[in-house]
């Protein structure tokens, strides 16, 4: 617990810091502290009582019938700045389905989404990390994050983030509500939109008080792009959704 709050803390430092620290700088420290977070999430693994997991569906697009199963990583997934491979929780390898995680499955774990085609996944809670890989045509509506979210590989994805810190690698034509207290910072990605947070749902004002994040500190429109070093002209892989064309209903 002393070590989290202290990462917290240099996780805040670093956000404070963004404004007069150059491009590069950004760069490192976020990548530290995101080796950070996978370590500390390791050892905690390995100091918590070892139990299997499994979480599935809650329901699915299809009609009636038996739903068949949902992939969901509770084993290793080697999942990137985590050593050991520590047990995540998630989805992966889905298509076309309705995937849900609540409160008490998600409540400062680690979470992965991997290989999803257009699915709907929501995650009412507090999870401790987020990441998002290789996913195409999903929407994904998390709870408040309590450090970082990353965004891998992904394409025509919406997503509706809480988090200290969102990273975006690799990833095409998706568009993002996010809260974040740092700077958002895009890398490898084109036609890429931002927006507000746009998401409630019963429990969200315990989740945030939880999470540790500022509500009233919300830089969703401020981007890095570390692909676009022009100081005088804005990037050109991405923009602000414009008002009209926001979703603010996602039931």
């Amino acid at each position: 617990e002393e070590a989290a709050a202290r990462l917290q803390g240099l996780q805040k430092l670093l956000t404070e810091s963004v404004r007069f620290l150059a491009p590069y700088e950004v760069r490192q420290g976020q990548e530290a502290v995101a080796r950070l977070q996978g370590a500390l999430a390791a050892r905690r693994e390995q100091l918590q009582p070892k139990k299997k997991v499994a979480f599935r569906t809650l329901r699915e697009e299809a009609g009636p019938g038996p739903p068949p199963p949902a992939e969901s990583s509770a084993g290793p997934d080697g999942a990137e700045g985590e050593p050991d491979g520590a047990p995540l929780c998630g989805f992966s390898d889905a298509e076309g389905r309705e995937l849900e995680l609540g409160p008490a499955e998600l409540r400062q774990r680690d979470v992965v989404l991997s290989g999803l085609r257009g699915c709907r996944v929501q995650l009412r809670g507090n999870p401790n990390t987020l990441r998002v890989r290789g996913c195409r045509g999903c929407t994904v509506l998390c709870g408040p994050v309590s450090t970082s979210a990353l965004v891998d590989g992904c394409s025509d994805c919406r997503l509706v983030l809480a988090c200290q810190q969102l990273r975006t690698h690799r990833s095409r034509r998706c568009g993002f509500y996010v809260q974040v207290t740092s700077r958002a910072v895009i890398e490898g990605c084109a036609e890429v939109s931002f927006a507000p947070y746009a998401w409630s749902y019963p429990g969200i004002e315990e989740d945030f008080e939880a999470s540790g994040l500022d509500r009233s500190s919300n830089n969703w429109n401020l981007v890095d792009d570390f692909d676009w070093l022009v100081s005088d002209r804005p990037s050109p892989n991405w923009n602000i959704i414009p008002e009209h064309e926001r979703v603010t209903c996602w039931d």
